[in-house]
């Protein structure tokens, strides 16, 4: 994959001194400078546009864009499993995503594919295209075919929201297709997802309605031998469900690295209310009991390279500036040595605040952690003004906050990217010293879902680990020691063929299939 160099190399001429010159400041250290370009509005609709986004993401110093392709199982591309978008973009041969990919990398500026895994559709009027899968397993369709996540008290839609179950195997596969599918025809730097996670629309601030589908409870009553309906609240249920999410979010990412071992996988996280340290811990938040979105075990995992945190908070509330900076803290405690990205919300604040909200971004927590970058939100809308004005309006408001981060701070301070910066290295991913392990299990012929397969190292100090297959027999783990492993299927039912042994290697995914049978 090409990687975008221009940043890089300007901050290496940058560092070496003219001979017999003095000097020049150390170089500005390394850090995600990125917008994310909603594509709701206006910026990837034409190639102007995307020459107009380009040109501005250059002069705020920026480095990264965080593209939406993916609003709702469609796609702002033309060479996808996704169908082409509904959206009034121009007319084919035009191709939002290969024209961002070729602008912005000839700027030094890398793209990365934002998606929406589990928002399925919005509209009163359904999809134009007959391969959507709001029209193939939505509404009309039936049993395991009907994709569609359901609440509790029976509803699939809200007004004309729809989404996806997580739960359901078949949905999952073609999400996990679907981003191959970009990620091979595409030469992006990154993939990015948001909406991992189950939906809103709850009873309450620390519980999830959703994920009563017949496919969902049936595996939930495979896996611990129960026959009942779970309430919202129980335990079990939440976990289970979060643990749903959590197989997405692994599915994906080596999935991703399959296609290309380069390609960033990042999620945009919620970080609703106050942080952690207000609710007794983690467990006590609201991305984990809200939403069922267990984000800081993804990246304690090492499943996620990239936490794009969306920290949506206004400044002029003095509740939220708490909560802000909470998140800020937990969002630097909670990197795992992978990166977190903070991402305010520059459409709920004026241009000072957004300023002040950057700057506090990279102040290191009280535990000496540093984030990785800033992410603004959005490129469209860059203050609460530009949000219902006009056309000129927000260009004149992005122009402010352009000169606000480069030039001419609020404060009168050192303008935060005054220079240019290059993107962090990632080391798991340019000098691995780990590799991954991904496989499937089948019992006479059929799909093992929820089968615990354990991994021993075999002759050398790696650790013993555990995986569970998902609803498609397929397993998952990263970051294994180099050597040679027995995989096990560790089921009282299967007999036969149930061992395999693997020899992992550094930078690497090695794949495995196990067809046991049964005792």
């Amino acid at each position: 994959m090409r990687r975008t160099l221009l940043a890089a190399f300007a901050m290496l001429l940058a560092a070496v001194p003219a001979a017999g010159a003095a000097a020049e400041p150390a170089a500005q250290e390394a850090q995600v400078r990125a917008f994310w370009v909603d594509a709701f509005n206006r910026g990837i609709y034409d190639a102007d546009q995307v020459a107009e986004l380009v040109a501005d993401a250059t002069a705020a110093n920026a480095n990264t864009l965080f593209v939406q392709v993916g609003r709702r199982f469609d796609c702002f591309c033309n060479d996808a499993l996704y169908p082409r978008t509904d959206a009034a973009i121009a007319p084919a041969p035009y191709d939002p995503l290969a024209e961002v990919v070729e602008q912005a990398h000839a700027a030094g500026i890398e793209v990365h594919a934002w998606i929406n895994a589990t928002t399925l559709w919005n509209q009163a009027n359904p999809p134009s295209s007959p391969d959507h899968a709001f029209n193939r397993h939505g509404p009309t369709a039936e049993g395991a075919d009907r994709w569609l996540n359901r609440r509790a008290d029976g509803a699939e839609l809200i007004g004309n929201n729809a989404y996806i179950d997580p739960a359901n195997p078949d949905a999952v596969d073609y999400v996990v297709a679907g981003v191959r599918s970009i990620i091979d025809n595409y030469d992006v730097d990154g993939v990015n997802f948001d909406y991992i996670r189950y939906p809103d629309f709850n009873s309450g601030e620390f519980v999830n309605d959703w994920g009563y589908t017949d496919v969902a409870l049936a595996r939930f009553h495979a896996e611990t031998g129960r026959d009942d309906v779970p309430a919202i609240d129980d335990p079990e249920w939440s976990e289970w469900r979060r643990d749903q999410v959590t197989a997405l979010v692994r599915k994906l990412y080596l999935g991703a690295f399959d296609a290309d071992p380069d390609v960033a996988v990042s999620v945009n996280a919620t970080t609703y209310a106050y942080g952690p340290q207000s609710y007794g811990g983690w467990e006590g938040a609201r991305p984990f009991a809200n939403v069922l979105q267990d984000w800081r075990a993804w990246m304690e995992e090492g499943i996620v390279d990239l936490n794009v945190a969306m920290n949506y908070k206004r400044e002029w509330v003095p509740a939220q500036v708490q909560m802000f900076d909470e998140w800020t803290e937990a969002l630097a405690d909670f990197q795992y040595g992978r990166h977190a990205v903070n991402g305010p919300a520059l459409y709920l604040n004026d241009v000072e605040h957004s300023i002040a909200q950057a700057r506090r971004t990279f102040e290191p927590s009280a535990a000496g952690n540093a984030l990785a970058g800033w992410s603004g939100y959005s490129y469209a809308n860059p203050s609460q003004t530009a949000t219902a004005g006009s056309a000129a309006v927000k260009d004149a408001e992005r122009d402010a906050l352009i000169a606000a981060l480069t030039t001419d701070d609020p404060e009168g301070a050192s303008p935060l990217f005054a220079e240019p910066a290059a993107v962090p290295d990632m080391p798991w991913k340019t000098a691995p010293t780990t590799g991954h392990l991904a496989g499937t299990v089948t019992v006479d012929g059929d799909v093992a879902d929820q089968v615990e397969v354990t991994v021993r190292p075999l002759g050398h100090g790696g650790e013993v680990r555990t995986a569970l297959t998902d609803g498609s027999g397929w397993f998952g783990l990263v970051d294994l020691a180099p050597g040679r492993y027995q995989v096990r299927v560790d089921d009282s039912g299967v007999e036969g063929p149930r061992n395999r042994v693997v020899t992992v290697t550094a930078g690497d995914l090695h794949e495995v299939a196990i067809h046991a049978k049964s005792g």
